[in-house]
C-alpha cells in the first residue's frame, strides 16, 4: 500500500475540486457580467456641489456613462462630515446600481464624530482609489520667515502666536498643521472659518499667518506675492510648482498628509460587478479626459485594485486616529 500515494491523489483530487469551483463561479457570473448595467447607476457623493469631490466625480460619471453606454447620475449628499452621503451608500442596494465617492472622512470620522452610523469594514466594499492631491502650506509675507527650518525655530520662540486657518476642524486644511506641531514640537492655534475663501482673505490680510490648502487655491496667490509658500504636504513635489519642496524634505521627515478619494460600493455587491467598476474606472481615470483635466488642477490619478484602495483606507485610519488622539481634536 502506498501511503505517500494515495495522498497525493487525495491533494490531486483536492485542487481539481477548487479548480472546477472557481470555474463554475467563473461561469455563474459571466451573465450578470453581460447583462450589467442594464439602467442607469447612481453616484452618491456626499458633499455639495461645486467642491472638489463633486467636480471630480461629475467628470469621471461623464466618462464612466461613456464607457459602459448608461448614464452615471450623481447624487449630492452633503452634511455630518460626509456621514450622510456614506450612510447613504452602506444602506443603499447591493447591485451594482449605486456606489459612492469615498474620500478622507472615512478615516478621521470615527475618531471626530460621536456616532457614525456605519462601519467602514462591514458596510462597504472598496472599488478604486482615483486620485490624491496635496495642499500647500503658505504663510502671510509679512512673516519673518522663508522656509520650513525659519517656521520651526519662529514657532518655537513664539509658543502659541502663530494663528493657522482652516475651513474647519477635523480636514486636511486642519489636520495638515497639527500634523505638522506634533512632528516639530511646536505650538501654533488653530483659527476654524466657515469657508477656505475666508480664510485666503485673512491671511492675505495679516490676521492670520499660515493656512494649508489645496494646490490651485493657493498657487494664485503664492504667484503674485501675496502669499509665500513653504512646502507640499504630499509625498513628492508637484508639477504645477515643481521649485516648492515637500515638507518632508525641507526639514520634517515622515511628513505626509494628502486629500484623496476613490469609490466604494455596498457590503454584499457581487465580485463580478466590483471587478468591472474597478476595470472600467481604472480606465476612466487613465483617459486624457480626466488625466489632463486633474494633473492641470495638482490632482494625482491613482488607479489600481480594490484591495489597494482597502489597503489605503485602513492604513490612513490608523494613522489620522492617533493624530487626532494625540492632538485632542474634536468635530465640529
Amino acid at each position: 500500500m502506498c501511503i505517500f500515494c494515495e495522498r497525493e491523489d487525495a491533494q490531486m483530487q483536492f485542487e481539481v475540486t477548487m479548480f472546477l469551483v472557481a470555474l463554475m463561479s467563473s461561469m455563474a457570473s459571466l451573465p450578470l457580467l453581460a447583462a450589467y448595467p442594464e439602467r442607469p447607476i447612481r453616484m452618491i457623493v456626499p458633499s455639495a456641489a461645486g467642491g472638489q469631490p463633486d467636480t471630480n466625480s461629475r467628470l469621471v460619471a461623464a466618462e464612466l456613462g461613456k464607457q459602459i453606454g448608461q448614464q452615471v447620475v450623481v447624487d449630492n449628499r452633503p452634511g455630518a462630515s460626509s456621514a450622510i452621503g456614506f450612510d447613504a451608500v452602506a444602506k443603499a442596494q447591493p447591485d451594482g446600481y449605486t456606489i459612492g465617492y469615498g474620500g478622507f472622512p472615512l478615516a478621521t470620522n470615527p475618531s471626530l464624530l460621536a456616532k457614525v452610523p456605519y462601519d467602514v469594514n462591514r458596510d462597504f466594499r472598496m472599488v478604486i482609489l482615483t486620485n490624491i492631491s496635496p495642499n500647500v502650506i503658505a504663510i502671510t509675507p509679512a512673516l519673518p520667515v522663508n522656509a520650513v527650518p525659519e517656521l520651526i525655530a519662529y514657532a518655537k520662540r513664539n509658543p502659541d502666536q502663530l494663528l493657522f486657518g482652516s475651513s474647519g476642524s477635523g480636514g486636511t486644511m486642519h489636520l495638515s498643521m497639527e500634523l505638522f506641531k506634533l512632528l516639530t514640537g511646536t505650538r501654533m492655534v488653530h483659527v476654524p472659518y466657515k469657508g477656505m475663501q475666508q480664510v485666503i482673505t485673512e491671511i492675505i490680510g495679516g490676521r492670520l499667518h499660515i493656512l494649508s490648502d489645496n494646490v490651485t487655491s493657493v498657487l494664485p496667490h503664492i504667484t503674485s506675492g501675496r502669499l509665500r509658500a513653504l512646502g507640499v504636504t504630499g509625498p513628492r513635489r508637484i508639477p504645477l510648482a515643481p521649485d516648492i519642496p515637500t515638507v518632508a524634505e525641507a526639514g520634517v521627515p515622515g511628513y505626509e498628509i494628502t486629500a484623496w478619494g476613490g469609490y466604494m460600493a455596498p457590503a454584499n455587491t457581487p465580485s463580478a460587478i466590483v471587478t468591472r467598476l474597478n476595470a472600467e474606472l481604472n480606465k476612466v481615470i487613465a483617459s486624457p479626459a480626466i488625466r489632463e483635466r486633474w494633473l492641470a488642477l495638482g490632482i494625482e490619478p491613482v488607479g489600481g485594485t480594490p484591495e489597494r484602495f482597502a489597503a489605503h483606507v485602513r492604513t490612513e485610519t490608523a494613522k489620522w486616529t492617533d493624530v487626532i488622539k494625540r492632538a485632542g481634536i474634536k468635530g465640529d
